[in-house]
């Protein structure tokens, strides 16, 4: 997790002082929402979702299923979330 955050701190750093477009691909959501100024968001090698940072934290689906953040008292099981039935409708 340390060499993570060093990464991370560096790869924002060389964004700000360098001005350059970075091309991260990062399976820890949060990490890569909180690094980024645009992304896009991947299940089964599509892309099914994509915005700007703020979008992305503020989709409910992005929050439940990529963030952990669930409003709901009942949550989902993993079985549940594995199905991901909502994705037709991003694709459509």
């Amino acid at each position: 997790p340390i060499l993570v955050q060093q990464l991370f701190e560096t790869i924002g750093r060389i964004k700000r002082e360098e001005g350059l477009t970075v091309l991260l691909v990062e399976q820890n959501a949060r990490a890569a929402i909180a690094q980024c100024d645009y992304g896009y968001i991947m299940e089964g090698g599509r892309i099914v979702l994509h915005g700007d940072r703020e979008q992305l934290q503020g989709n409910q689906d992005v929050q439940e299923f990529y963030l952990g953040m669930s409003g709901a008292a009942d949550r989902p099981s993993y079985r549940d979330v594995k199905h991901y039935r909502r994705r037709k409708r991003w694709l459509g």
